[in-house]
């Protein structure tokens, strides 16, 4: 037998995280400073959700494909609250995950052939759902800062185009979009009737007196901007895949074919904890948020006194330094020696679409303090013998 891989399948990039992986797990010792996850635990109030969610044996029959009511009346309070969106005009959906989101918005809203944009560096698990998707997708720079560039994203924008996506605060760079940026940019989708995809998985993690800031909630935004949450990164709730959106209501319908047809429902366990989450609220964030703050301050001051040699732009959120090895080289091989040979690890550029310069993701949020000075001194060490 000749067996046989689609086309698209075989246009799909490989993840970097599974072999990053990999290399740690063959090299004991290593300190992970590459995966975007948090290292505290969800608060205890899930554990009450749970117990409620056990003492029900209908829990464990399929559920709403949309998500459990009493989830999606609490997802529809906090996003009134906190983000401010008048949600009248649309429906919130629960999903395994915000990446499933993602994906299922894309076969929504796309055609083979289709164009998406995407601003570079971008999240590389949004380039391969396009890719899956037979979407193109149109890879876009940003500004020295990490920001869009309007008139950039005008010009990109051709009869095919769908929608332009924004993540704020930003996977991979840490860069917070001011709300005039992203008032701008959702002014443009709607002038030229495309979507205005919002990722807002990071809202919680700014910085000092940055903000962040939902584009759903500008007056006449609702009917073409569509915004995909996460509980994994704020709650440390990464491994029990939850996630939401907020969609135009005319999406609605759509995008219930689609998931019905993928995980039927959300896991409902995972739904009965996540009322819990939202019972913490953001003060639990808050609280969790200290020693992620204490370890920013630590990596910024470490990393901009390698100025020689490094050049990284001072993030406002999320919890990664993007930070850029002057001399250059391949950054997927450097990942790969620095691991072997230092017994440290981040995320190369590359698969970000950064393939012009020689570029890493260093992310500070699951490393205790003990873990985060060696491995900085370790980053540190390794990138210098590079750039000697």
């Amino acid at each position: 037998m000749n067996p046989h891989l689609s086309q698209r399948i075989a246009a799909v990039s490989d993840s970097p995280i599974p072999a990053i992986n990999k290399l740690i797990a063959a090299n004991p010792g290593t300190i992970a400073m590459g995966q975007g996850v948090v290292g505290y635990a969800p608060p205890p109030a899930i554990w009450d959700h749970v117990a409620a969610f056990q003492a029900e044996p209908r829990n464990h029959i399929y559920q709403d494909v949309d998500g459990i009511p009493q989830l999606r009346e609490a997802l529809q309070a906090k996003l009134s609250q906190e983000n401010r969106i008048d949600c009248r005009d649309s429906n919130v959906i629960v999903t395994s995950g915000s990446n499933m989101a993602f994906l299922h918005v894309i076969l929504a809203i796309a055609d083979p052939g289709d164009e998406v944009i995407i601003l570079s560096p971008h999240f590389f698990n949004h380039e391969m759902a396009l890719r899956f998707a037979n979407v193109v997708p149109v890879s876009l720079p940003t500004d020295a800062d990490y920001l869009p560039d309007i008139e950039a994203l005008s010009q990109a924008m051709t009869p095919r185009t769908r929608a332009i996506v924004t993540v704020s605060p930003n996977n991979p760079t840490g860069a917070v979009y001011p709300e005039n940026t992203l008032q701008a940019v959702n002014a443009l989708c709607a002038a030229r009737g495309v979507y205005h995809i919002s990722d807002e998985a990071y809202e919680y993690f700014t910085y000092e007196d940055h903000q962040h800031y939902s584009p759903a909630s500008a007056g006449g935004a609702p009917g073409h901007t569509i915004s995909l949450f996460s509980f994994s990164k704020a709650y440390g709730f990464a491994s029990w895949r939850i996630g939401y959106m907020l969609v135009p209501r005319h999406l609605y319908g759509p995008l219930l074919r689609i998931q019905d047809t993928n995980p039927i429902c959300p896991p409902v366990i995972s739904q009965f904890a996540a009322l819990g989450l939202l019972e913490s609220g953001v003060e639990f964030v808050r609280a969790s948020m200290q020693p992620l703050i204490d370890a920013r301050a630590y990596c910024r001051q470490a990393l901009q006194q390698q100025q020689a040699y490094l050049a990284m732009a001072s993030p406002a959120g999320a919890f990664y330094f993007y930070i850029k090895l002057l001399t250059g080289g391949d950054s997927m091989q450097i990942v790969k020696a620095l691991i072997e040979q230092y017994k440290i690890a981040v995320v190369p550029g590359a698969p970000f679409g950064d393939v012009s310069d020689c570029t890493f993701r260093v992310s500070y949020g699951a490393v205790s303090r003990e873990y985060l000075v060696e491995g900085v001194d370790r980053l540190i060490r390794g990138l210098q013998a590079y750039a000697a």
